[in-house]
């Protein structure tokens, strides 16, 4: 789908496709998302089997941010990453790529996790705040 952003910038929102993995781990990496990063075959695991998964291209096909989830079509979409090159933010990316997903699954309610440093994007965008727990398997 093609979107209009700030500064007369045109990018697309498409389906995420395996071999875009790579330029995913990059934005990874360049944010200091270690975890992802390092654990490489899990992650990419993760995005195989992720009914939310979407990438944002510039018009020379150049990933410039995405989206990574999954939902029940119905109640609930839990946004488990969200991220745009740093050199794009600012440009309503994050904010449509939250409102095309949303769009699709009308009936849900979003969730996700989010850093201190993003908080007041998503407050901004009407978000509220939850109680929530996080457990890992080795805790």
């Amino acid at each position: 789908m093609k979107i209009g952003l700030k500064e007369d910038i045109v990018a697309f929102i498409q389906p995420y496709e395996n071999n875009e993995f790579n330029d995913i781990q990059r934005l990874n990496k360049e944010e200091g998302w270690t975890n992802l990063v390092e654990n490489a075959k899990n992650t990419k695991v993760a995005w195989e089997n992720s009914n939310v998964a979407y990438v944002v291209k510039n018009e020379n096909g150049k990933v410039m941010g995405y989206i990574r989830g999954y939902t029940d079509t119905c109640v609930s979409l839990f946004i488990c990453e969200m991220l745009i090159n740093k050199r794009y933010r600012g440009l309503g990316i994050g904010k449509q790529l939250l409102q095309y997903v949303h769009d699709k699954y009308p009936n849900t309610r979003i969730e996700m996790l989010a850093t201190s440093t993003s908080r007041t994007f998503y407050e901004n965008l009407g978000y509220r705040t939850f109680y929530g727990f996080r457990k890992s398997h080795k805790e």
